[in-house]
């Protein structure tokens, strides 16, 4: 069955990292932020919610699609990112509506069905 697309109503970039590769998370945070109009979240340096480790979210709108998430695949500086789709049925759009650059890396799932 079809989906209809409309239902995208933004989409957020989690931006993975860890002690040894915060510095290109940053780069990469400087470099969206001064390329984009996107809104970046708090830095998380735990793992938080459904996310396995320290990540920061980039939200950004269904029209930017094109041009961010392809910048994110030559820019990635080797991080896992998650891609993923804001449709208000967070456990698909985590799971079978994601895109993944790099590593795909085990969500909790369970967190997001609470």
């Amino acid at each position: 069955m079809k989906q209809d697309n409309t239902k995208i109503t933004g989409f957020h970039a989690h931006i993975y990292f860890d002690t040894t590769s915060r510095e290109e998370a940053a780069r990469i945070r400087e470099a969206l932020s001064a390329s984009f109009d996107v809104q970046l979240g708090r830095w998380h340096d735990l793992p938080i919610g459904p996310h396995p480790k320290a990540m920061y979210q980039v939200a950004f709108l269904p029209h930017q699609f094109d041009k961010v998430v392809p910048w994110l695949m030559l820019n990635r500086e080797g991080l896992d990112i998650l891609v993923h789709p804001e449709t208000g049925d967070d456990v698909a759009d985590h799971t079978d509506n994601a895109l993944w650059l790099g590593d795909k890396l085990e969500l909790d799932i369970q967190r997001l069905r609470r």
